[in-house]
């Protein structure tokens, strides 16, 4: 489990029933919205909140580690961001925006909360190493990694929104509109973030603008 009953989650007994066995109850939930399991979630499922935890976790925690450049950052924001949806899940409306906008918007402001008490973390380009042996490929490996580390360090070096928008969009495949709605600004905004960060991103990596293609308009 992600998280641990002594980092701040009350055990209560879930609305699952507990004569079903495990994979039975794992199968039942799988099948439900994230809408429906935050209203199982607000009525204290622990199992809801565990099914909701493991479809959103990985996305969560890759778009935290990304936007600030440090994974282990991003467990700790991927964390907090599951605590507030637990202790929030009662307030939690589905008359509102959809649980996957609510719930990236909180990620992204953690983020943003953290980004203004310091700078993003650069990927250093030695990140990957030294290769381990003279295996074949090897050398293409490291090589990839440090191209990858070049092109996490310019993102990561790009003003605040720009950065996000950046990582919405081409790092985790949001749509215009999706992304817009997390950032809670229009489309035209966002388009517009994403058209200076592209531009920044040219800048800075003239020297790889195959390793840019992906960006470019």
């Amino acid at each position: 489990m992600f998280f641990s009953r002594e980092q701040g989650i009350v055990a209560m007994r879930g609305s699952t029933p507990e004569s079903m066995s495990p994979q039975a109850q794992r199968s039942a939930l799988e099948v439900l919205s994230d809408e429906a399991l935050m209203a199982r979630i607000a009525d204290g499922d622990e199992h809801a909140y565990q099914a909701l935890v493991d479809r959103h976790l990985g996305q969560s925690l890759g778009m935290a580690a990304k936007v600030l450049g440090n994974r282990a950052e991003g467990e700790e924001i991927a964390q907090e961001a599951f605590l507030r949806l637990w202790r929030h899940a009662p307030n939690w409306s589905p008359k509102g925006a959809k649980f996957t906008t609510w719930f990236y918007r909180v990620v992204m402001n953690l983020c943003i909360d953290r980004q203004r008490t310091r700078r993003a973390t650069m990927v250093p380009l030695d990140a990957a190493g030294d290769p381990a042996d003279d295996r074949q490929g090897a050398d293409d490996q490291v090589q990839q990694a440090q191209i990858g580390g070049q092109v996490a360090g310019a993102v990561a070096d790009l003003p605040e929104r720009q950065r996000i928008a950046i990582t919405l969009c081409y790092l985790h495949g949001m749509s215009n509109k999706e992304a817009a709605d997390v950032l809670d600004i229009n489309i035209k905004a966002l388009e517009s973030l994403l058209t200076r960060g592209r531009r920044a991103l040219k800048d800075r990596l003239s020297h790889m603008k195959d390793e840019l293609m992906g960006f470019e308009q």
